[in-house]
């Protein structure tokens, strides 16, 4: 991560980009309201792949894009 930012960061501006609220993201992805939070708020910091790979699917990124 070269720039500092968390990986929740990133796709909290993505998805504000997109103009998507987290609600719509969870379904979106097809992961758990909850899981997103804490992906997002940085509780959890490492998400699994399987999670990146939805969150980045639902966004249109590539998963090298959310740990920039």
């Amino acid at each position: 991560m070269t720039s500092g930012k968390t990986i929740g960061q990133n796709i909290k501006k993505i998805r504000a980009k997109l103009s998507l609220t987290q609600d719509d993201l969870a379904k979106k992805a097809d992961v758990k309201y909850t899981t997103l939070t804490k992906v997002e708020s940085g509780v959890v910091n490492k998400p699994s792949v399987q999670t990146m790979a939805k969150i980045a699917k639902a966004l249109g990124v590539n998963i090298e894009d959310l740990l920039k």
